[in-house]
């Protein structure tokens, strides 16, 4: 396991891999499904290549099952530092061309040149930002999760900067003066928290989704898989799960989930992969979506509108 490098991610199995020393005695309650039939652990970090990679089969799960799932957001702490020297990737040149590379894989855009122009040196502050996020609202946080993603990912920012994460605090709406407070204090140590439950649940890469009932049984996914994988494993838990047959049109895909790549429009909608990005554009012409284009795909957001 110390061979591995977080942020070579195989993309063949979906996962970015840590070192991690396992450890033992979960607190069960933690696990446990209590507001639902069914609890979703995710394990996830907000540079984690992989776990852009799965955004449309969870946005998908979410729509189609919502009301047997609560899904609880953990982070995983992907980049420690650059102390370590393996995996093929030893400064943060190495990973632009890996993500350049993972994009065309997952179909989902990453321009790797942030790790060229402005590259982080720790996966760690974004991931306390969004503890202090989750501490206010957990939607919200959600919401910021993704906003900082779609920065690292698409828009090429380096999300340790305080003025990106406050930007994207301000634009899902958190209380900022609380935010900065909570991201200089308790976060760290829900961030922690978030670690330390990781290790003892075994998670050794992202993004690593477990499924837990009322009694605590489990199903676990790892890496990034097809929807099917997802949800034969909320079945084989709650087999009586009903599923939600929400509406497809663009305008309804768009009022839940402001931001859609043409993967996650595709896999939301059932259009085929190869119609979305016309179907998008003639959209875009109609002043009904705005389109951001990067080097390696596009994102639509929905006009006129705040997240």
């Amino acid at each position: 396991m110390e061979n591995n490098n977080p942020l070579m991610c195989d993309p063949e199995s979906g996962i970015c891999e840590i070192s991690t020393k396992p450890t033992s005695s979960t607190d069960s309650s933690l696990v446990k499904a209590n507001k639902k039939a069914v609890k979703i652990i995710y394990y996830t970090d907000p540079i984690c290549s992989s776990c852009w990679g799965i955004e449309p089969q969870l946005r998908k799960l979410k729509l189609e099952y919502g009301n047997n799932i609560e899904v609880e957001y953990r982070m995983g702490g992907l980049l420690p530092n650059w102390g370590y020297n393996s995996g093929g990737i030893s400064k943060p040149s190495d990973v632009a061309i890996h993500w350049d590379e993972v994009s065309v894989y997952y179909d989902m855009p990453i321009d790797g040149n942030v790790w060229l122009e402005d590259p982080l040196s720790s996966s760690y502050p974004p991931s306390i930002a969004f503890k202090a996020a989750q501490m206010q609202d957990n939607e919200k946080a959600i919401l910021f999760l993704r906003e900082i993603r779609e920065m690292v990912f698409l828009q090429k920012k380096n999300i340790t900067k305080w003025e990106h994460l406050e930007f994207a605090g301000k634009k899902v709406g958190l209380d900022l003066v609380r935010f900065k407070a909570d991201y200089e204090g308790k976060a760290k140590e829900l961030f922690e928290e978030d670690l330390k439950l990781g290790r003892e649940l075994g998670v050794r890469g992202f993004p690593t989704i477990f499924f837990t009932d009322t009694t605590g049984n489990k199903e676990m996914v790892y890496g990034s898989k097809p929807y099917d994988t997802f949800e034969n494993a909320l079945i084989k838990l709650f087999p009586t799960a009903s599923k939600t047959n929400y509406e497809k049109s663009w305008n309804s895909v768009f009022s839940k989930y402001h931001s859609l790549t043409a993967k996650e429009f595709s896999v939301l909608t059932g259009i085929t992969r190869n119609e979305c990005e016309k179907y998008l554009d003639d959209l875009t012409t109609n002043g009904k979506l705005e389109k951001l284009t990067t080097k390696n795909g596009a994102i639509w957001t929905l006009k006129n509108t705040g997240r």
